[in-house]
This record gives structure tokens, C-alpha cells and sequence, in this order.
């Protein structure tokens, strides 16, 4: 059982270096976000009304970005639901372990950049929603 809850994942913002032709967002390791990075994958051309995640990760974390355009993380630890916008580059949100995570109403031309602290692994995932409540102990 994972005690987190969706008070533990947090918008953070991102150090912004603005440029005359364009700014300029770096995320260094345990720097500027609070975990090295394993691994990193953009999802993108996401169809209108479709959603994405639909998971919860035993131990992945991971720091998703709206590197374009717009959509929504709908958060659940088991108890409490949130649902958060991300439409800044410069803007990410941290996820942490034990929260499932779906992702919603992604505006068209949206990309999703996800930094995760692990390689792949997939028993790490909990696919099924049953299975997270009991894991959660609900």
C-alpha cells in the first residue's frame, strides 16, 4: 500500500531563460525537479475526446509538462480527486508514487512531455482500477 495522496503532487515552475528569439526552460536532475531522469516520452496528435494514463505507478514519479498547448491531469489517490490544467511550457507537474493519473481534453496540436524518475518497467503499473483500491487499502 502507497500512503501518498494528491496533496504530495505539486504545479512547480520552471527556471525560464528569456532570449530575443525564444525562451529557453532547462531541467537539470534532482535541480530543478526532485528526482534524476530515467526516462522521457511525448505524447502528441492525442484525438479530440480521446484520454491518455488511465494507471497508477507503485514507484515511478514523474514530471509532466504541456511542452504545447493544453490538457488536463485528473489526479486520484484513492480518497480525494483534483483535476489540474497545464498550458505553460514553463510549468510542469510532479506525480508522485501510488496516484492514479488520467489525462484529459487535450487541445488540438497538444504535446505532452513526461520526464519519469525510472526506466519502463511494467510491473510497476497498476492498469486496472480495482486493483489500485485495494492496493491503496480503500
Amino acid at each position: 500500500m502507497k500512503k501518498s495522496s494528491i496533496y504530495d503532487c505539486s504545479v512547480i515552475e520552471l527556471p525560464v531563460n528569456h532570449r530575443e528569439k525564444g525562451n529557453l526552460t532547462v531541467v537539470e536532475n534532482s535541480l530543478d525537479i526532485p528526482f534524476d531522469v530515467r526516462r522521457v516520452y511525448y505524447l502528441y496528435d492525442v484525438p479530440s475526446g480521446e484520454s491518455r494514463g488511465g494507471h497508477a505507478h507503485k514507484e515511478l514519479r514523474q514530471l509532466i509538462v504541456a511542452a504545447s498547448g493544453s490538457f488536463d491531469v485528473v489526479l486520484y489517490d484513492g480518497k480525494v480527486k483534483r483535476t489540474i490544467t497545464l498550458n505553460r511550457p514553463f510549468c510542469g507537474l510532479v506525480v508522485v508514487s501510488g496516484i492514479w493519473r488520467e489525462l484529459d481534453d487535450f487541445s488540438s496540436g497538444s504535446v505532452c512531455l513526461v520526464l519519469a524518475s525510472h526506466e519502463y518497467n511494467e510491473r510497476d503499473y497498476i492498469r486496472e482500477y480495482q486493483e489500485f483500491l485495494e492496493w491503496k487499502n480503500i
